[in-house]
């Protein structure tokens, strides 16, 4: 799973079409599968390309979730990126999943939302605190 967005505070989601293997007309972020031998880093900017047409700029691991759906019945972990990518580079790359691509701040989300998206976006939220957090002074004793 990973996050695009603009290094701006804005995040890319698609709205997943007819052709979506679940949840129709929800927004949704990004996801994929390796390919065998395939690192993480590799899978998720070959996805990011297949499904919006942009490079990465910047990639980093956010966490791991552990997902268990009831409906289609599905268990499986996500390692989850936030992933930087140029917003004139976005298109539509797999129209037969997608009819829509939007970019959205955190505190106006489209709706419907994606049932996995909310955990995922939870993460990102997260992990950009951290990132604009001050580092912690070493502690001696």
């Amino acid at each position: 799973m990973f996050v695009c967005h603009d290094g701006r505070g804005r995040i890319l989601l698609a709205r997943r079409g007819s052709g979506a293997r679940d949840e129709a007309g929800s927004w949704d972020s990004g996801a994929g599968a390796l390919e065998f031998g395939e690192s993480f880093e590799t899978a998720v900017a070959r996805e990011v390309g297949e499904e919006y047409g942009a490079d990465v700029l910047e990639l980093r691991q956010i966490g791991v979730r552990n997902v268990v759906r009831r409906e289609p019945p599905s268990h499986w972990v996500a390692v989850v990126f936030a992933v930087e990518v140029d917003p004139a580079a976005v298109r539509l790359g797999e129209p037969h999943k997608f009819d829509g691509l939007g970019w959205f701040t955190l505190d106006a989300l489209p709706h419907p939302l994606h049932s996995q998206l909310p955990a995922t976006l939870e993460l990102f939220r997260s992990s950009a605190a951290a990132a604009a957090a001050p580092a912690d002074p070493v502690r001696r004793r």
